[in-house]
């Protein structure tokens, strides 16, 4: 005797069927109208019909039959949620009985029927079955409670709404669901699915309130191939060209599944783990300066550099803006590293400092500074790369010792880059037209007396000299006023300085001391200078571009130069070789050069710098940066105001 229902249902008519389950899917008059689509509900039957199954033929019931219960009326209105009706046959204990498939019993399901079946609202959705011989999980031998599902049903004529979300996995023919027989007074029973299985669910189909277990829950079948698709991170890069990362994320890691893209390559468990790079491996995964972490940030192993010279000549007034000199508008980007040598600098070194950092912004930061009297030079390289450099050692030559202040001499610093050394050196030689054997001897000096370098390891010991510091290093830079002149006399030099100067400059450079002197070999033995195509940088009138008009009439010549040298022929290519006219604080203009210069990959045994720079200094820069922004926009909103008038 099956019990009497315990919820509400909508007035009908006499003409309704009594035991409707689900709204829209059986027939609701007497008339034979196809089921609309939804999910599949069986239960075990009494005995299973063997052979093909006819077709299921839904007979009405007599219209004369009244319903056996009948609720009070009520005006119907659309649900906000998903309602559940109980059969006549439920009670509570059954329905808190009710069995839920975990997600290893969604798995044993899928590799013994080859489908993809969901989680959660997928199961709650559309349970089933890997064959009729079984009962459905979630229905016991009596017809239990069966929740809606979260889409729309279809309309009252049947037309399938449910079943383009569902496409694959739950079928829309009528064919699927025949009513038996029932007695009077009986409850209708729904026949067992077809003996074969339901094909798979393709993963493109759901929608996404479906999908959305699935995108957090590591378990779930198609959780592995959903997520090597997408969790790919971009593979970082400084330079130019950015390689794709060979590195995905872990199939099995929530984690990895929860992260984020970011500009950062993704580090591997094993990877940190190994420990092999101490031995100073160059191809050991996850070495700090090897060839793995070197592609990340130079994938054609090539850094760019600005190294730069300029006798400020003493004048404690700095140039307005030093934009022209740090970031010429000929190069599009900005360097990887900023080596500033100054003669004859200011009173104030550190204001001048505070200037490069200024200029330079918060990308970068002052990763060493050294002095030798007047002498002054600075080291800037990108905040990202302070990491991947050596210790920095410096050494200095004083060549005029009658002076008390040291305007003569040389700097020198040096610091290994991954696993290419550096050295740079800034001079300043002695001054006079006739003086070129004193010149020779600063040169020669300076090449045995600096001491560099000192606790980090030469990379190649076997090329070095003990009398050539220049030979210890793999790059090396030399910069300054050598005060070489153009010899010939002013007239001579202003004659050609009268006509084009781009073409008369191959003739300025015959008078040139130094480059006579270079072809020689008595001087900077190994190595070159990029093409001049500039005006002689000295001597001029200051705060104009006229050359010296006082009673000296000193002779235009090219005295500021930066020249180079590298173990490895080719590792260095000039990009830029010129002068900034615009700077007229001094009776010298700033000379620069842009090189590409070849890295290559390093051993971790080497004294490490460890991310040490100029804190002080790199937020004094950005406080005045903010300072001055704030100063503009409020001079440019000042003189909007003033141009309006107002009308009293």
């Amino acid at each position: 005797m099956p019990s009497k229902s315990t919820c509400l249902r909508h007035p009908e008519a006499p003409g309704q069927t009594e035991g409707r389950m689900l709204q829209g899917q059986l027939p609701s008059t007497g008339q034979d109208r196809p089921p609309s689509s939804g999910p599949l509900l069986a239960t075990h039957s009494q005995g299973l019909e063997k052979g093909p199954i006819p077709p299921i033929s839904l007979p009405a019931k007599p219209k004369s039959q009244a319903p056996q219960v009948k609720a009070d009326p009520i005006t119907p209105q659309p649900p906000m949620r998903p309602k559940l009706e109980r059969a006549l046959s439920l009670d509570d204990k059954g329905w808190r009985r009710r069995h839920f498939r975990s997600s290893q019993e969604d798995l044993a399901a899928q590799n013994h029927n080859g489908t993809s079946p969901s989680r959660g609202s997928m199961q709650d959705a559309a349970p089933q079955t890997p064959a009729c011989s079984h009962p459905l999980p979630c229905l016991s031998t009596s017809l239990q409670e069966i929740p809606k599902p979260r889409r729309a049903m279809g309309d009252e004529s049947g037309s399938p709404s449910l079943g383009d979300g569902l496409s694959g996995m739950i079928s829309t023919s009528p064919d699927l669901l025949r009513r038996e027989a029932v007695p009077a007074g009986g409850s209708p029973k729904l026949a067992s699915l077809p003996p074969h299985p339901l094909p798979a669910m393709d993963l493109n189909v759901a929608s996404n309130s479906l999908r959305t277990t699935n995108r957090v829950d590591p378990e779930h079948t198609d959780y592995k191939h959903r997520m090597q698709t997408r969790l790919v991170r971009a593979h970082s890069s400084l330079g130019s060209s950015r390689p794709q990362s060979p590195l995905a994320s872990d199939d099995h890691s929530l984690h990895s599944a929860r992260s984020t893209f970011s500009l950062l390559a993704p580090i591997r468990t094993k990877d940190v783990r190994s420990r092999n790079y101490l031995e100073g491996s160059l191809l050991a995964t996850g070495a700090l300066l090897g060839a793995d972490e070197l592609a990340r940030y130079f994938p054609d192993r090539n850094m760019a550099l600005f190294v730069a010279t300029w006798n400020m000549q003493g004048q404690k007034e700095l140039p307005p803006s030093l934009d022209e000199f740090l970031l010429p508008t000929e190069a599009d980007y900005t360097q990887d590293l900023y080596i500033i040598g100054v003669q004859e600098g200011c009173s104030d070194r550190r204001e001048w400092e505070t200037r490069l950092q200024e200029t330079l912004g918060p990308q970068y930061v002052l990763l060493s500074s050294a002095a030798h009297g007047v002498l002054y030079m600075s080291l800037f390289i990108r905040r990202d790369l302070i990491w991947f450099c050596s210790e920095v050692e410096c050494s200095t030559v004083t060549t005029r010792i009658v002076s008390h202040i040291k305007t003569k001499g040389a700097l020198g610093v040096s610091f290994t880059f991954f696993g290419t050394s550096f050295l740079f050196i800034t001079s300043h030689f002695t001054s006079g037209d006739g003086k070129v054997a004193e010149r020779l001897l600063d040169y020669s000096k300076t090449i045995q007396a600096l001491a560099l370098p000192r606790n980090v390891p030469d990379t190649n010991p076997y090329r070095s000299s003990a009398v050539d510091v220049t030979t210890r290093f793999d790059e090396v830079f030399w910069f300054g006023d050598f005060n070489f002149r153009l010899s010939g006399g002013r007239v001579a030099i202003e004659a050609l300085l009268r006509q084009d100067p781009e073409v008369d400059v191959p003739a300025l450079l015959q008078h040139d001391q130094l480059t006579q002197e270079m072809k020689k070999g008595s001087i900077f033995r190994g190595f070159q200078e990029p093409d001049i195509h500039f005006l002689p940088s000295y001597k001029f009138d200051i705060g104009k571009d006229t050359y010296d008009s006082t009673s000296k009439q000193r002779t235009p010549s090219y005295t500021d130069r930066v020249l180079y040298k590298s173990r490895h022929k080719g590792d260095i290519c000039p990009m830029k070789y010129s002068s900034c006219p615009g700077i007229k604080t001094s009776d010298h203009r700033p000379v620069y050069g842009l090189f590409q210069v070849k890295v290559r990959p390093g051993r971790d045994n080497i004294p490490l710098a460890a991310g040490k720079f100029d804190r002080e200094l790199y937020l004094i820069g950005i406080k005045r940066r903010i300072s001055k922004e704030i100063q503009k926009q409020q001079a440019l909103k000042n003189q909007s105001s003033s141009a309006v008038c107002t009308v009293s």
